[in-house]
């Protein structure tokens, strides 16, 4: 988008890419599913995951464990987003887990004393051996 820089000339303003974020989820043999995300879980790319993850607790398996290992950024509603889950889940009775939590996502855990109300597992397959 050209803008003037205000010696008469135009520049070519560009905006960096921002991140995206992947949602991706499989069934184990057992009937639980993971559910992976990779990239920024906030406000602008949070809607894919929001979609998926009801989706999920509707279907009601066996265990929910989201994997957060590749989520480089998390913001507040990110954090709500998982809360939701977390409270959606208890309702149908499922178990939600969080396996393999990027420092960013534990920070704003723990900063919003969120941690706690999540059961926290160090893998994907340890949260699947539950």
């Amino acid at each position: 988008m050209p803008s003037d820089n205000g010696r008469g000339e135009a520049t070519l303003v560009t905006a960096l890419p921002r991140p995206g974020l992947e949602v991706r989820s499989r069934a184990t043999e057992t009937g639980a599913v993971v559910c992976a995300l990779a990239g920024d879980l906030d406000i602008e790319t949070l809607a894919s995951a929001a979609e998926t993850l009801t989706g999920l607790v509707a279907q009601r398996p066996s265990a929910l464990v989201v994997d957060l290992r590749e989520v480089a950024f998390c913001d507040s509603s990110g954090l709500n987003l998982l809360l939701r889950t977390r409270i959606a889940a208890e309702k149908e009775g499922l178990h939600l887990r969080l396996a393999a939590v990027a420092p960013t996502v534990l920070r704003v855990l723990e900063l919003t004393g969120a941690r706690t109300v999540f059961t926290i597992h160090e893998t994907v397959e340890e949260a699947l051996s539950v």
